[in-house]
């Protein structure tokens, strides 16, 4: 492997993005789809918060996880990747904690990033601590919080999971699972059922002036914080205004055929009584606008249309599902800045 000389000035703070008052926000999600939305949002503000999904059990995640009885690190390892800087440190700390091994033996495929993460957590004995750490290490514009400090099992109802048996609904178990099923995912819960959310994260939504949900899985990353009753709780009071980010595409296997509106409406199935301010969808992906505009109506919202999608090749860690459709950062940066803008404040920006 060629090797390389990398000469690094260790960044002091967080660099501000913008002068002047800027928004308190909280991106909620988990794996390439919250780290598109992060990679964004970090563009336009510096008080930033991800809250990530625990319940993955695929891959090196999961390996930790069974092994140690760990939470699954690999959506939060993934979120301080998103959240790190343009500059040569923010790069470099990037591709070295996504970086994977590739060996015979026991370490192949696990990502240093997970690795650290996890050590941290067994030196510390504590998840905030412990992500709060890294993130300074990597000089990462913003903070990362678990949605819950247990690790769950994401579960759902899938009609024709088995393709022999077409109308057959069943129960399928694992995140892994889910997002792959070639049946129709009807609805997804969590074991524990009532698991419980991290209080540094209740607080950050309470404490915010906007909240953006999605994109990203929809039934194994975006669905999940609202079925941590403490989260949604938060969800359902925070005086902070709500953005749902629509996906590219639908997602193979998990969101096989759903139109954009067809997302709002099983969101809603989950959690009937939360309200959005906005619905942010590329104007390329919704064929039928009067439909997503009365879909969003029905959440409280209004459908805002932008080009958020990137042409040609792919940027770091983007695209839900690692698929061809991605968004383009500059874009959706300046989707959500104009959303902001345009959509009031609740109170004055911090």
């Amino acid at each position: 492997m060629p090797r390389r000389t990398i000469r690094l000035r260790r960044p002091v703070g967080t660099r501000a993005v913008r002068r002047g008052a800027q928004p308190k926000v909280v991106a909620l999600g988990g794996g390439a789809g919250l780290s598109a939305s992060l990679t964004a949002l970090r563009r336009i503000t510096g008080d930033l918060t991800a809250v990530v999904t625990v319940a993955d059990d695929g891959g090196s995640s999961g390996r930790l996880r069974d092994e140690l009885g760990v939470l699954p690190p690999g959506d939060l390892r993934k979120a301080l990747a998103a959240l790190c800087g343009d500059d040569e440190w923010g790069r470099t700390w990037a591709e070295v904690v996504q970086h994977r091994f590739v060996s015979r033996g026991e370490l192949h495929d696990h990502a240093v990033g997970n690795l650290l993460i996890v050590a941290l957590w067994e030196q510390l004995g504590d998840h905030v601590q412990a992500l709060d750490l890294v993130g300074k290490l990597l000089g990462a514009h913003g903070r990362v919080l678990p949605m819950s400090a247990v690790p769950l099992e994401l579960q759902a109802l899938v009609k024709g999971h088995d393709p022999e048996r077409p109308d057959e609904v069943s129960t399928v178990r694992g995140q892994a699972t889910v997002a792959l099923t070639r049946g129709e995912v009807q609805q997804v819960h969590l074991v524990p059922h009532d698991p419980p959310a991290v209080t540094e994260a209740v607080k950050a939504v309470l404490d915010a002036d906007w909240v953006v949900l999605g994109p990203g899985s929809w039934f194994s990353s975006v669905i999940p914080h609202l079925l941590v009753p403490e989260l949604l709780d938060a969800l359902t009071r925070t005086k902070a205004r709500k953005v749902l980010s629509l996906n590219l595409a639908p997602q193979p296997g998990e969101t096989d055929g759903f139109s954009p509106q067809r997302h709002l409406d099983v969101l809603a199935r989950h959690a009937p009584k939360l309200a959005f301010h906005v619905v942010l969808a590329d104007e390329d992906a919704v064929p039928d606008r009067d439909s997503l505009c009365q879909a969003a109506e029905r959440l409280g919202a209004t459908a805002e249309l932008s080009p958020v999608a990137a042409t040609g090749g792919a940027s770091r860690g983007e695209g839900p599902g690692g698929g061809a459709a991605r968004h383009d950062p500059e874009l959706l940066a300046a989707a959500y800045d104009r959303i902001f803008r345009m959509h009031g404040r609740i109170g004055p920006w911090r």
